[in-house]
């Protein structure tokens, strides 16, 4: 009996103790200490110390008088640790929970910063890659809080930013658009290509790539045999781009794009064949 009343004894001790040991885990400390220690992780570059502060601080005190600039804050620490999805949601929770915020356009700012890194993502700080070729994909949604930041508050700090990144993205998607159509030709699909030069010529006529997009057009016309649809797009290259390298010395047009693409697949064919032998 005695052995059964020290192993209840025992017990009840243990359980006590677990439960101090939770309560001492779950002790909640004051707003401020929370906020404090949060902004100085970031001042420090601690962003995953800050992180975590301000989601205690949103979970505890989720109404409390440092709730919108937390808030804030963790959008930042969330987009300094690369964790550019979670930036985003933060960016929405406090667009949804502030809606009359003077800050709003901040958080629209970071939404679309986000956005705009995310495609590339860290690989492309230690790997080259060739932006051009790959899907936008989210740069059209970083386009979208850019131009939703200027049309809400055109007189935003962050608008100057956003002007010059929506360029940017711009430029990159006719890029795309150009890789594509080289892609068409050297697989012969000259309608394709024609279709993609027309494009960023149509949508994007500002772009740089507007130059290429030109050559494309007149050499794909003039394949298919199109030959007024050639000389306009000519005309229209000679115009805006009269030093452009697919003029020979005497102002002719004279590229070799498609000529390049024909004999590298000419080239395939004949080591094929000699392989053979």
């Amino acid at each position: 009996m005695r052995s059964v009343v020290r192993l209840l004894l025992l017990t009840t001790t243990a359980l006590l103790i677990s439960a101090c040991a939770s309560n001492k885990q779950e002790e909640v400390l004051p707003e401020e200490a929370y906020y404090e220690t949060a902004r100085q992780a970031m001042n420090s570059g601690n962003f995953n110390e800050a992180e975590q502060n301000l989601d205690y601080l949103e979970t505890y005190y989720p109404f409390g008088r440092y709730a919108e600039q937390a808030q804030m804050d963790l959008i930042y620490a969330r987009y300094q640790n690369l964790d550019l999805e979670g930036a985003r949601a933060a960016a929405d929770r406090f667009l949804r929970l502030n809606p009359q915020s003077e800050h709003a356009d901040y958080a629209l700012y970071m939404r679309g910063l986000a956005s705009y890194n995310l495609d590339i993502g860290l690989a492309a700080r230690y790997f080259p890659i060739d932006v051009s070729a790959r899907d936008p994909g989210e740069q059209r949604q970083a386009f979208r809080d850019f131009s939703n930041l200027l049309n809400r508050y055109p007189d935003s700090e962050y608008a100057a930013d956003a002007r010059q990144r929506m360029i940017a993205i711009r430029n990159r998607m006719a890029e795309l658009e150009i890789h594509a159509a080289r892609y068409y030709i050297k697989r012969e699909a000259y309608i394709a290509a024609n279709n993609r030069a027309r494009y960023v010529i149509e949508n994007f006529s500002t772009s740089p790539s507007v130059e290429e997009a030109l050559v494309i057009l007149a050499e794909t016309f003039r394949f298919m045999e199109l030959n007024k649809a050639a000389d306009d797009a000519i005309a229209l290259l000679a115009k805006n781009y009269p030093d452009s390298n697919a003029f020979d010395d005497n102002g002719e047009f004279a590229p070799d794009l498609l000529k390049r693409e024909n004999r590298s697949l000419t080239s395939v064919v004949t080591f094929g064949l000699m392989g053979d032998e």
